[in-house]
């Protein structure tokens, strides 16, 4: 598989949605809400001035016709796709909630 190297708006535009999780990540930390990441990811995009738009409705395409569409905690930036994590479930949020002194 070859991949293209980036193009420099593309490259630009990768780094700051980087920083922008990295930011949410380290304030947040882990075993929250899906829903608290992706309103606090979305904030920290606007203050980077990184065009995005939130819930896009994905078609689904299949024996070349419309299905569905699918909108489901994903986010377009910049002409790119990306899907938020899922959020950690079950023992891992009781763990983690421990671990951070919250029950």
């Amino acid at each position: 598989m070859t991949f293209n190297p980036l193009s420099e708006k593309e490259e630009r535009i990768a780094r700051k949605i980087v920083d922008a999780a990295y930011a949410v990540h380290k304030t947040l930390g882990p075993g929250l809400l899906e829903k608290v990441y992706e309103v606090c990811f979305c904030h920290e995009l606007s203050k980077r001035e990184v065009q995005y738009q939130r819930q896009v409705g994905i078609p689904i395409i299949y024996d070349q016709q419309f299905t569905y569409k699918l909108q489901k905690h994903s986010l377009s930036l910049d002409a790119c796709l990306c899907a938020m994590p899922a959020p950690l479930r079950g023992r891992q949020v009781s763990a983690r909630r421990q671990g951070r002194g919250l029950g």
